[in-house]
Parts: structure tokens; sequence; C-alpha cells
């Protein structure tokens, strides 16, 4: 429906699993003592190697702060030699199978145990003060959760950055799958570093325009991009949320029974928003009272690399210099408070802390779900179904419900022209426009009246909406954008349903066609924006047809297995009456509420 890179965002949010670069520009270099090939035995015997970053000179112990990666501990040797020059023992650690740790490498599924056994071997080291920590984003946050169920006595606090939630926003989302999971498990084959094949967009992007105009199954991809993956095999053995998703993260019982301090980061664009919001929800809904009350959580502007080098600007969106938080310095405050006694870090003046663009500042509330005020509705509504047109499009109303004739989009899975432009790269990803224009007329659109106050959003938009399908099954994407009085865009939330998911993601059940049913796109991701006097906001609604998402051919058979010759052909049709109202609610933002700074 939209170009590549907001089609990612929009259907399938959580692909960004990637290395980061730390920051250059040290001046630790002469007050570090380093060692490298240190092995770290496991309860199996398989030893992991790791390279050790020491204050030079260090005279009694201290705390220490791992991280686990699969993309070989030298990527993070800056930020070893910013812990190593202040105050911390820093290890880099190659997980099982990658870099020169030994055994086998089973991508996220392997963590957990090896998790547990480097915090406990490391609390018995001579230059360990027996208070352990983590530190990382994306995969490296994952595998702080994973560690943190095992409950390893000396595991002090995680600060989990970016955190994918296996089955909620990775290796699917929406349990959609992506064309990037071959891309991923490419760069973590074998056992040393792929970052200049992963890093090659055009190949890639050629690779999968040549298995999505072949209209093969989805289950083939690895085959097409030439490295078939058992491990990918595996994960679209199972579309759904089940126990096998569940088995990599906490249960509710272990959610009970953790008792660290837990700092989450994550960015409004960053695509494992939704695992990292996941992890923190359900800590707050099954976390015991003294275990929520040290859990914070930090929301920025930022991307996905962002969250742990911020940028002023992503993806043609520019912020303010507030948002350039020093994440270093923020870990290192979190740390000094939670296992050196220091006071409680600055910045966190209240457990959530989240940064409104537009207006260029952090905010801050009790809860996630405190900082929005409200819920305002704004009913869809068309005239002459002209919500096609992206440019006359539907409304959205306060005033009353939709009172037009329905409105409908035609879907034909074996129409690949998209491939044509998503092919081009994108710098400004969440300003331009190109992809929506280039849905006219294969989506619906709607638009608010111009503003007439500047007004401030932030949490989570809501849609229900009345649909009718003429096909067992299809894929619905759906997405919000500022639209400036300029003419210029700003792309805001985004959500996504496979219409056979659309009352549980845990039970698959096929759409019966003719019937009219009420879709409710309720996993929006965060949002929190000031939308300017004299803004819009546009809500489109339109398929999944993409070279860089599994394909769903409309059949209601096993998704990853069908291809152009289960191909049908879908009517969408979207009703809007006083009967049936369908309603985009926005969620206004709370007034900042800001703790005392007594720590």
């Amino acid at each position: 429906m939209l170009h590549r890179r907001l089609l990612l965002v929009l259907a399938v949010a959580g692909c960004a699993i990637v290395p980061v670069r730390a920051d250059e520009g040290r001046s630790e270099t002469a007050s570090v003592a380093f060692e490298w090939g240190v092995k770290i035995p496991l309860r199996d015997g398989v030893e992991l190697n790791a390279t050790l970053y020491k204050p030079l000179g260090q005279s009694q112990p201290l705390p220490c702060v791992f991280t686990l990666t699969p993309y070989i501990a030298q990527s993070y040797h800056d930020r070893g030699m910013y812990f190593g020059a202040n105050g911390y023992v820093f290890l880099g650690v190659d997980v099982r199978g990658r870099g020169n740790s030994a055994g086998e490498f089973t991508p996220l599924l392997q963590e957990a145990k090896d998790g547990h056994d480097v915090v406990e071997w490391l609390a018995r080291q001579p230059y360990c003060n027996g208070k352990v920590t983590m530190w990382g984003g994306s995969y490296a946050g994952y595998n702080q959760w994973a560690s943190a169920k095992e409950f390893p006595p000396h595991l002090a606090t995680i600060v989990p950055v970016a955190s994918p939630k296996p089955g909620v926003d990775y290796p699917m989302s929406h349990n959609m799958f992506y064309s990037y999971d071959t891309q991923w498990l490419t760069l973590v084959s074998g056992r040393t570093g792929q970052e200049k094949i992963f890093g090659d967009g055009a190949f890639w992007g050629t690779q999968f325009r040549r298995w999505y105009e072949a209209q093969a199954p989805f289950k083939e991809l690895d085959h097409y991009v030439g490295n078939p993956s058992p491990h990918f095999q595996t994960w679209i053995a199972h579309p759904m949320q089940d126990a096998y998703w569940d088995s990599f993260s906490p249960t509710r019982e272990e959610y009970a029974k953790l008792a660290l301090p837990i700092l989450s980061i994550s960015g409004q664009y960053d695509g494992d928003q939704p695992g990292a919001l996941a992890f923190y929800r359900e800590h707050m809904q099954y976390g015991s009272d003294a275990a929520k009350a040290t859990h914070y959580l930090i929301i920025g502007p930022w991307d996905h690399a962002g969250t742990r080098t911020p940028k002023a600007e992503v993806a043609g969106l520019k912020f303010g210099q507030a948002s350039l938080l020093d994440m270093n310095a923020l870990h290192k405050s979190w740390y000094d408070w939670t296992m050196k006694n220091g006071a409680r870090p600055e910045f966190l003046k209240d457990k959530v802390a989240f940064y409104v663009t537009g207006e260029e500042a952090w905010r801050y509330a009790p809860t996630l779900d405190a900082v929005t005020a409200r819920h305002e509705a704004w009913n869809l509504d068309s005239v002459a179904s002209r919500a096609n047109d992206v440019f006359a499009s539907g409304d959205l109303k306060r005033d009353r419900p939709g009172q037009g004739k329905p409105d409908r989009y035609v879907y034909d899975p074996l129409d690949t022209r998209s491939a044509e432009w998503e092919i081009e790269e994108y710098e400004n990803a969440l300003t331009d426009q190109r992809g929506v224009m280039r849905a006219d007329g294969k989506g619906l659109f709607y638009h608010t009246p111009a503003f007439a106050a500047d007004t401030d959003i932030a949490g989570f938009f809501k849609l229900s909406a009345w649909i009718e399908l003429d096909q067992p099954d299809t894929d619905i994407a759906v997405a919000v954008y500022e639209v400036k009085a300029d003419g210029s865009v700003v792309f805001l939330a985004n959500d996504a349903v496979r219409a056979r998911y659309r009352k549980s993601l845990r039970e698959a059940t096929l759409v019966k066609p003719g019937a009219i049913e009420r879709y409710d796109f309720d996993r929006f991701t965060f949002v929190a924006r000031r939308i300017a006097k004299g803004s819009r906001l546009r809500l489109a609604i339109g398929p999944v047809n993409s070279m860089y998402a599994e394909k769903n051919y409309n059949a209601g058979g096993v998704v990853a297995e069908e291809s152009g010759k289960d191909a049908r052909r879908v009517t969408v049709t979207l009703h809007h009456d006083a009967n049936r109202p369908s309603v985009l609610s926005l969620p206004i933002a709370a007034a900042s509420s800001i703790a005392s700074t007594k720590k």
C-alpha cells in the first residue's frame, strides 16, 4: 500500500534486530585494561568467548556489565572502553555459535540459560563484587529479559533497550512474517560477521523482488535468497502466537517473581517498540507492587538505532536538542543508582518519560496509560465513494456518525507492479508521500478538518471499523499521518490485521464472505506529537502487498504455503453509518506529571 520503508513500519513493525555502532571520539584509551579471549564455561561445557575491559589499576572488586551479542563482541568495543574508564568492568560476550564462542547458534531461544550462566560465572571472578548487570539493545535487549526469567541470583538490574519480543514483533508482527527475516538470518549465519552482505539494500531488494514477482510461496523465500535456513522454516511453522513463542519470554508466574530494578527504553519510530512495550506492559500487569515501583520507561522520538545513539533527524523528521540524550551517561547513572547506592538518575522524574515531537520536549507520567488524558472519537464518512481518492477523500467527523454509502477497495494479490517503485530508496521515509500517492485508488483515505489550535496527542490510536470481505482472508494495514498546512506530512503510527486473526492472535477464524464484522485495530504503535494548528490528520487503509512482507493470497489456506495459483481478488468494503459507526480514536495527551525530585 505504501512505499517500502513505511510499509515495513506499517504492517510489520518489529523487523530491526540489528547491531548498532557506539559513539566515537573517546578519550578513555589510557585508563582501560584490555583482555581478549576470556573463556566463560557454561553448564553444558560449552565455552563462550569474551572481551574484557577493566579500569586500569583496578584495586577492588567492582560491578560487572556485559552484553551478550550475536554480532561479534568487537562491535561493542566503544561501549567497553566507556564503562571500563568509568568505574565498571565490561565484557562483550559472543553468544554460543557466533564469533569465537563454541556451540551451535539457535537464534533467540538459547540466550536465557546462557545468560544466567554468564551472570553467575562473572559474580565469582575476583574483579567482580557480586553485582552483575547487562547492557544492550535489540537482540541484546531481548536477552536481558530472557536471562532475567532464569533468576540468576547475582543479576542486580537490567536495562533492556529496543527489545523485540518473539512472536509479537519479530520474526513476525500481527502474525505476519517479513522478508527481512531471511536477511537477518544471513547476517548471523556461520560464525563471523556478514555485515557487508546484510547491508546491501539493493542486493536484498533484488532477491525479494525475484521471489515476489514469481508469486512463489513464502516458505521458499530462503531458497530464493540463496540461504536455506532451518530456523526460518521453524519460525513459519508457528504462524500465530502459541506455546512456542511463549517459551521465549517470562510467564505470568515469572513476571510475578522478578524483583530487580528495570529501565526499559524504546522509541516512537523503533521497529521493536511493540516488543519493548509488550514486555513492559506484561511486567506491569503481573509483577509485584515492589518490582513495578522500580521499573521505569523511556520512549524517545528515535528509530531503532537511535535508542542507543540518538540522532537529531530520523528519515526526514527533525527533533530538538532535548532528544539527544547521552545514553552512555544515562546507563552509568542507572547502574550507579542500582549497584553503587548512588542517586536516582536526574532524568527519571517519574516512572514514564516520553518525548513529544512538535513540542520538542520531554513529559512525564506515573504510568504508560496515564500519558493519555482521554480518547477523542472521529467518525469515518464519505460522499459518493470518494474515499478512494487521496485528494478528495473521505472525512473524519466529530459531530455525527457517518451517513454515506460504504466505501470499498479491490485488492488483487497478482498485481506486482509495486515492485517497480519499492526498489527505490526513500531517505525521508517518515515525511515522503510518494507511497501514498501511488496507492491512490487502491485503498481508502479519510481526513479531519484543519485543527483550529495546536493539539497534543500521546498514547495509542484505536480504530474500530465495520468491514465486509468477499473472501475468507486478507491482510489490512492502517496508518495515521499529520498533513501540515503546507501540504507536507509526518507519519505518526500504524497497525495491521490479518483477517483470520481479527478476533485473536492465538486462534484463526476464517471470514464468512459477505458477513459484516467489527475489526478492532487496537495495536497501534505509540505516538506523542503536537499536531500544529492548521494541520489535518489522514487515515489510510489498504492491503499489505509488498515484496518485503509475507504475501497473503486471500484463499484461506496456510499463508506461507500459498502461491499465485491460489490467488483470489478480494473486495474490502468498509461500512460507516449510525448502526455500524467506524471510528478513529485519538489519544489526547495528558499534562506532564512530574514526581518529586527527591532521591
